[in-house]
């Protein structure tokens, strides 16, 4: 039986979504090259979406465990994305986290300790099975493992700083920071003492999982 979702709250993420949707709109016109591209694409996609008929059963709390890092102090230092951050934060209790990853022996916890909270895609409440939109957490001092999906995808940096590797070059990548990783790159996230939080999209196969390089 499917247990009831506040109106409240479907309401809540809904504008928490638009309000991602009208940043990236300024995104595509503030950047060029593969951002402007993926923006364009993204925000089409994204226009095909019926926000009027959503699937209340993937809009349920999941109580995954890296929701215990997402209780403290979340600031944006970044003006920019202070918004989103503010749109979202309230929501994270009630967010579908997930992590679809088999868990491994030699990087233990790790199941624990990072998720994503889909809200666009084919298994989420408003689906698609061209486009996915959400929000990733990984929790303090986590190394998320060089990894690749068939999928293009962004991410944008709302709170906490790590650094980010992509073809062999590492980054720090900071609040407000967009980035795009081409499909199949293989790309690595780890963070120092504050949880990132960062809103992401796929494009193009969205429904072939993500899986670790060396795997």
């Amino acid at each position: 039986m499917t247990d009831a979702v506040a109106p409240k709250t479907l309401q809540s993420v809904l504008a928490a979504i638009e309000l991602l949707r009208s940043h990236y709109a300024r995104l595509r016109q503030t950047h060029g090259g593969e951002v402007a591209d993926e923006l364009s694409t993204v925000l089409a996609l994204l226009d095909e979406v019926d926000f009027a008929r959503p699937d209340l059963d993937h809009l349920k709390p999941s109580g995954h465990g890296v929701t215990r890092s997402l209780s403290g102090n979340l600031a944006s230092r970044n003006g920019t994305v202070a918004d989103v951050l503010a749109a979202f934060r309230p929501l994270f209790p009630a967010l579908p986290w997930r992590y679809s990853y088999e868990p491994r022996a030699d990087l233990p916890g790790l199941e624990n300790s990072m998720a994503w909270a889909e809200l666009v895609g084919p298994i989420a409440p408003f689906g698609s099975r061209n486009v996915c939109l959400g929000i990733t957490a990984i929790g303090p001092r986590v190394r998320y493992p060089e990894h690749r999906h068939p999928a293009v995808e962004t991410y944008y940096v709302l709170s906490g700083t790590a650094r980010w590797t992509a073809a062999g070059v590492t980054q720090e990548r900071v609040p407000g920071s967009f980035i795009v990783h081409p499909s199949n790159i293989v790309h690595v996230m780890e963070t120092a003492d504050e949880p990132l939080i960062a809103a992401y999209t796929w494009s193009g196969d969205v429904e072939t999982l993500s899986t670790f390089a060396d795997a």
